[in-house]
C-alpha cells in the first residue's frame, strides 16, 4: 500500500516537472527576439571641381592617399586662359599709354606750334587795327565811303577773334587734357587691370587643391581627358566627420531620441561594441516609407532616418561598413 502511494506521488511529481519544463520551453520559444537595426557607415564627402575648362595634365595624388588641406591635387592645362591673359595685358598696356598721354599733356613741339600761331594772329590784329584806323580817318574826312570803313572794321574784328582763338588753343596745349579726360583714362587702366587680375585668378584655379584633411576616395577623369567648368575631378572623404545612418520604423523608435546614447556593433571590426549618440531623427519621404503593421492594414507606420555619431574614434572604420544596433 505504501509502495503504491509512493509511486503515485512520484508519478505526479514527474508529470508536474514535465509540464513545468514544457511551459518553460514554450516561454523561451515564444519570447520575441530583440530587433536588430542595420545601418551603414557614412562620411562627409567633398567633390573637387574645376572652374577652368581644360585638359587634365597632371595628377599629384592617387586614390586612397591621405592629403592635407591645401595640398595640390591636379593641374588642368588651359591654353585658352594663357591667350586671354596675353590679351588682357595688352589691353592694360594700351590703357596705360592713353592715361600717360592724358597726364603728360601735349608735346613741347605742339605747344610751341600753338604759341607761334597765336603770335601770328596777334600780328594780324596789329595790321588790321592800323588799316582800320587809317580808313576811319579818311572816312571822317569824307574821302572813303562808309562801306570801305565797315569792311576795314570787320577785318579788324575778325583778326581779333582769330587771335583769341589761337590764344585759347595755346592755353589748351600748355595745360594738357581736362581732368575729366584724365579720370576717364585712369578708369580705363583700372578696368584693364581688373581684367588681368580676373584672368590671373583663373590661372591659379588651374591647380586644384584639397579643401580639407582627408582621403582621396575616387578620381573620375583620366589623364589628358577634357573637363568642363564645374565638372567633378575627384572626391575627398573627411574621415574626421563620420556617422551611422539607419532607416527605422516609427514603432521601433523607442529609446532612439536625440541625445540618447546607444551601443552599436560593426561586424567588419569584430564583436566589440561601441558607444554612439543619436544626433538626428528625421522623417523620410512618405511615398516610400509607409507600410502596414498588420495584414488587414488597420494602421500604417512611417520610417525615419536616424543619424548616430560615434563617441570617440573607432580605428579601422570605413564608409560603407555595416552597423548593427540592437534594440533593448
Amino acid at each position: 500500500m505504501e509502495t503504491t502511494k509512493r509511486n503515485l506521488w512520484i508519478g505526479i511529481g514527474v508529470v508536474i516537472a514535465v509540464v513545468a519544463i514544457v511551459a518553460l520551453i514554450g516561454i523561451i520559444a515564444l519570447r520575441p527576439e530583440p530587433e536588430l537595426l542595420t545601418g551603414e557607415v557614412e562620411a562627409n564627402e567633398y567633390r573637387v571641381s574645376n572652374k577652368v575648362p581644360g585638359r587634365v595634365d597632371t595628377f599629384y595624388v592617387h586614390e586612397s592617399q591621405h592629403v592635407k588641406a591645401g595640398d595640390t591635387l591636379v593641374y588642368i592645362s588651359s591654353p585658352e586662359v594663357d591667350a586671354k591673359l596675353t590679351q588682357a595685358k595688352a589691353a592694360r598696356a594700351a590703357a596705360s599709354a592713353q592715361s600717360s598721354k592724358a597726364a603728360n599733356g601735349a608735346r613741347q613741339q605742339q605747344i610751341a606750334s600753338a604759341y607761334e600761331m597765336w603770335q601770328k594772329a596777334k600780328a594780324g590784329v596789329d595790321i588790321a587795327k592800323k588799316s582800320y584806323d587809317r580808313v576811319q580817318a579818311l572816312y571822317d574826312k569824307n574821302v572813303v565811303s562808309a562801306q570801305k570803313r565797315d569792311e576795314a572794321e570787320a577785318q579788324y574784328k575778325a583778326a581779333v577773334a582769330t587771335a583769341n582763338a589761337a590764344k585759347e588753343q595755346y592755353e589748351m596745349a600748355r595745360e594738357g587734357a581736362q581732368n575729366e579726360d584724365k579720370m576717364a583714362a585712369n578708369a580705363l587702366v583700372m578696368q584693364a587691370s581688373g581684367a588681368v587680375s580676373e584672368v590671373e585668378a583663373y590661372m591659379n584655379d588651374r591647380f586644384l587643391v584639397a579643401p580639407c584633411d582627408g582621403e582621396v576616395a575616387e578620381i573620375y577623369p583620366k589623364r589628358s581627358e577634357l573637363v568642363g567648368t564645374g565638372s567633378p575631378v575627384m572626391s575627398i572623404l573627411d574621415m574626421s566627420d563620420v556617422w551611422f545612418t539607419f532607416s527605422v520604423r516609427e514603432d521601433l523608435l523607442q529609446g532612439l531620441s536625440v541625445g540618447q546614447e546607444v551601443e552599436v556593433r560593426i561586424p567588419a571590426l569584430g564583436d566589440q561594441t561601441y558607444k554612439a549618440k543619436v544626433t538626428s531623427v528625421r522623417a523620410m519621404a512618405s511615398y516610400a516609407t509607409w507600410r502596414a503593421t498588420k495584414t488587414n492594414g488597420q494602421y500604417d507606420v512611417k520610417s525615419f532616418d536616424i543619424k548616430i555619431v560615434p563617441v570617440g574614434e573607432i580605428p579601422g572604420l570605413r564608409p560603407g561598413m555595416t552597423v548593427i544596433l540592437q534594440q533593448r
